[in-house]
């Protein structure tokens, strides 16, 4: 077998990223040698490999669903925004400069179809089956010309295309319809056919649209996906916790001690790998809220100041809005704060950034002995080692260099007091390291919360991966699937007018 697939969707948010995550847990049970690839990806969540490569963390998740590796093959073009019209280019897993979106569209973007179309083909060569993911729309007229993640890579590859839509959202039968007639001819040879999802209530409702569907456009439906919460993990961008539907959203997780535990974090501009929580939201008793206003701080128990994209524009942002003065005052007072990647460089004592927001030397909010340089080169690591007598595991993205003064020693960073910094994503996945860090805010805030004992953040990320499986295999025509990926588009697709204008 030698098949590939790419996952479309009618808009961005309709659910590609689970859809194709799920449909690579059930191949992979199936016996099937398969991996994820996105061409480009746009996103501040981001994950380092192995071989210290960044990719996104969509990608990421989506090979954990794989059960492989993941490598900077599966995503070789990330855009990581730093404006409304601005994004650092990193491809193959490095950063190779900034660029505006009209630069990137008018010309750059076109030049790396090439390298995407290598990297498919180097996975292809090595995998049985490769699952692609697009990106917003494929129905984006103004964009086709240099599109190298939708219709670009598909007629490139020669992918079968199944376009995913969001039936939450309403107009989804108009919303296939629409894409398909708003592509040429070529392109529409390769759209194979429909994925409904997050579909609620009786199935035998939409039949008549389906087949309306089907008759208007000569192409089925490979599914009805029915709505489930906690699916949404490692999502691109937007405030969600990957595991809200599962933890937060549920009446399921009571606390096991006496008292819940309340986490504030600060939902900073260019707020990036907002997926650190994740793991504190998976622990039963922990409440996670995002907030922007300093009087919404008063009852939490944990502060967090997450990774950002603009550390001087939060710094500055965090001033503006009253919640630097409540971050030095909960330091003060010895109630705990958290700071992450850029949210430890903003407790520093002083910030010299003539890289990122080119704003020269900035004071931090100095509730930590640091000072930080911005390098132009970034680092990208995966570091491992012990902190609270328990071993942790991270990874760093940071053009930040923390030069720590004083305190004590916390991972890369410092600690005073219950003030605590670190460089370090993904430190909270680590069970025993996260469960002695809740001790100690716990203790800390006067409440009495215990950790559960048990809590598996891998497990509970495995249970969701099979639970996306299980959505495909249950609710999917996976024969028709099947067929799709190995043998690709149907021959004889009828031509949907209008079509791509000229």
């Amino acid at each position: 077998m030698n098949g590939g697939l790419l996952v479309a969707g009618t808009t961005s948010d309709a659910g590609k990223s689970v859809v194709t995550a799920g449909i690579c847990r059930w191949l992979v049970r199936q016996g099937v040698k398969v991996a994820p690839f996105k061409a480009q990806n746009m996103s501040l969540n981001s994950f380092v490999t192995r071989e210290g490569a960044e990719i996104g963390r969509a990608q990421a998740m989506q090979a954990q669903a794989c059960r492989i590796e993941p490598t900077a093959l599966m995503n070789p073009v990330l855009l990581k925004p730093g404006g409304e019209q601005s994004s650092q280019v990193v491809l193959l897993g490095r950063p190779v400069g900034e660029m505006s979106a009209r630069g990137y569209h008018g010309g750059r973007q076109q030049k790396l179809l090439g390298t995407v179309l290598e990297c498919l083909a180097e996975l292809r060569g090595t995998y049985d089956a490769v699952i692609c993911e697009g990106a917003g729309s494929p129905a984006e007229i103004n964009l086709r010309r240099t599109d190298i993640v939708n219709m670009g890579i598909a007629r490139g590859a020669r992918l079968p295309v199944l376009v995913v839509g969001d039936i939450d959202r309403g107009g989804v039968f108009a919303s296939f319809f629409g894409t398909v007639a708003l592509l040429s001819p070529e392109d529409q040879e390769l759209v194979a056919g429909f994925l409904v999802n997050k579909f609620r209530g009786d199935v035998s409702l939409l039949e008549p649209g389906v087949e309306m569907l089907r008759g208007l456009t000569g192409r089925r439906t490979y599914g009805v996906l029915p709505f489930r919460h906690g699916l949404g993990i490692d999502e691109e961008d937007g405030l969600r916790v990957s595991l809200r539907g599962t933890v937060r959203e549920s009446t399921v997780a009571p606390p096991h001690g006496e008292d819940v535990l309340r986490v504030a974090v600060c939902a900073i501009p260019l707020m990036s790998n907002f997926t650190d929580v994740d793991a504190l939201a998976a622990e039963p008793g922990v409440v996670v809220r995002f907030v922007d206003r300093p009087e919404e701080l008063a009852d939490a128990d944990l502060a967090v100041v997450p990774g950002t994209r603009g550390t001087v524009r939060a710094l500055q942002w965090l001033r503006e809005r009253g919640l630097a003065d409540a971050l030095v005052r909960r330091a003060a007072d010895g109630r705990p704060v958290l700071g992450i990647c850029g949210g430890f460089q903003v407790l520093g004592e002083e910030i010299e950034d003539d890289v990122e927001s080119r704003a020269g030397t900035v004071p931090g909010l100095g509730v930590l002995p640091v000072r930080v340089r911005f390098a132009r080169e970034k680092t990208l690591t995966r570091p491992a080692g012990e902190a609270l007598g328990e071993r942790v595991e991270g990874y760093e993205i940071h053009h930040g260099v923390a030069e720590v003064l004083g305190g004590e020693a916390f991972l890369d960073g410092c600690r005073v007091g219950h003030t605590w910094g670190t460089h370090w994503h993904g430190s909270l996945e680590s069970d025993g390291f996260r469960r002695a860090f809740l001790r100690e805010v716990a203790a800390a805030a006067g409440r009495r919360f215990v950790p559960a004992p048990d809590t598996s953040f891998a497990a509970l990320r495995e249970e969701q991966l099979d639970r996306l499986g299980d959505l495909i295999e249950q609710h999917a025509d996976t024969d028709a699937l099947w067929r799709l990926i190995e043998s690709g588009a149907p021959q004889g697709l009828p031509f949907i007018p209008p079509g791509a204008p000229a």
